[in-house]
């Protein structure tokens, strides 16, 4: 068998220890799903394993997990991992009969069970053998998941597996002299911003300066600069312009501007000039002059090609369209909102907002709401972060991540 990544797997532990490095972290308490494609993985999905009530009636969550998988319109077999404690690593288990319903429901649906293990945390067993000869009880060591030869060769190339979602979701520390600083620049420019908020040549100023940020060349080292970073945090602190940004990374400039022109938030009265963080930012935006010159040119150059169909806001918030997102803007998108959320308040609010949703447009639940939490941690009742929870919690599922030719890679171009 082979894996998405072109790496042979020889045994089930070399299986199950892909899917920590799948998922990006050891999972616990959860029922793993990987999807095949004759002897090729396909795509994983991790839920929480279910209490006594649904497990007692199981028919919407086995339906849940099949329309999760169904996603996966190559699929031709399942492969399903328990994550338990070592209580439920014995023979039986208390999840048998959601075995035996999952075995059933995705039987019917062209994709049956071809192997299942429970995992515990000390040990892991076949679910099916019963043969303690082969199977010993209470099962043989996990150490041999963390030993096997796949995962080892995973860590060779570069692949880690982190703490779970919660904690990789928290704000990485500051020192308190740049807190103090930035979030002084953050109210400077903030009240800046709310007087321009009708103008559409500061609107270009803010969506040219994001976009010049994450047009950035990969591993450029991120140095904190108070002056740039409040009014990056100021921005977002607007929600025309925290749309547009979300927008701009995911379909490109003309589908930011197009969308925020149809929402209305332009008024001409306003003649204030634009205002930017100029030592910051050099080039054709460097100076007051050039903000407004370009301005006036029409805003920043566009981007795909002549007569090319823009997508709206609602459709790119649910990722139905582009066919294919800028995967390496979002995620150049997604470390830059890390950075920001770090010194904390409303601004942090809109910064895990975004990672909820490019976490939630990559198919990646448990971090999206994880990130969303942080965010309504921060800012009780911010409007988007509740929307975008509830999908979350609803097993809804980005179009992007729905669909093979559009998800995100993690493992490179060859992933799937």
């Amino acid at each position: 068998m082979t894996s998405p990544d072109h790496l042979t797997v020889r045994s089930p532990e070399d299986i199950l220890g892909f899917i920590p490095h799948s998922l990006g972290y050891w999972p616990a308490q959860s029922l793993v799903a990987m999807t095949l494609q004759g002897t090729r993985l396909g795509a994983t999905l991790r839920l929480d394993l279910p209490g006594p009530e649904v497990l007692a009636a199981p028919a919407k969550f086995l339906q849940a997990v099949l329309r999760y998988l169904e996603a996966d319109k190559e699929a031709d077999g399942t492969l399903l991992a328990f994550f338990t404690s070592n209580g439920s690593a014995s023979s039986p288990s208390r999840y048998d009969g959601l075995l035996a319903g999952l075995d059933s429901t995705l039987e019917r649906a062209g994709m049956p069970v071809r192997e299942a293990w429970y995992v515990g945390d000390d040990f892991w067993r076949q679910a099916w053998c019963r043969d303690v000869s082969c199977c010993p009880l209470p099962g043989r060591p996990v150490q041999q998941i963390r030993d096997s030869t796949l995962n080892a060769e995973m860590v060779y190339r570069g692949s880690s597996v982190g703490p779970q979602p919660e904690e990789q979701a928290r704000a990485l520390p500051v020192s308190s002299l740049y807190l103090a600083a930035v979030r002084e620049a953050e109210t400077a420019w903030s009240a800046q911003l709310d007087l321009r908020r009708p103008s559409r040549p500061q609107f270009d100023a803010v969506l040219r300066i994001w976009r010049d940020l994450l047009n950035r060349p990969q591993g450029e080292a991120w140095l904190p600069g108070a002056d740039r970073d409040g009014f990056l945090r100021a921005s977002l602190l607007v929600p025309a312009y925290r749309d547009a940004v979300l927008m701009m990374a995911a379909a490109g400039t003309q589908a930011a501007e197009d969308g925020a022109g149809q929402l209305g938030l332009f008024r001409d009265e306003c003649m204030l000039d634009p205002v930017a963080p100029q030592e910051e930012f050099q080039g054709a935006w460097a100076s007051a002059d050039g903000l407004q010159g370009r301005a006036a040119e029409g805003g920043p150059p566009q981007e795909g090609p002549p007569g090319a169909d823009i997508p709206g806001y609602g459709d790119v918030l649910m990722g139905v369209a582009p066919a294919v997102p800028d995967w390496e803007r979002l995620n150049a998108l997604d470390l830059v909102l890390g950075r920001l959320a770090a010194a904390g308040g409303r601004a942090a609010a809109a910064s895990f907002t975004g990672r909820g949703w490019i976490a939630w447009c990559r198919g990646r639940g448990s971090y999206s709401a994880a990130y969303l939490r942080q965010a309504l941690d921060a800012e009780p009742g911010y409007r988007l972060a509740e929307l975008l929870l509830e999908l979350v919690r609803r097993g809804t599922l980005c179009g992007w991540a729905a669909r093979k030719e559009a998800a995100w890679q993690k493992f490179g171009p060859d992933a799937a």
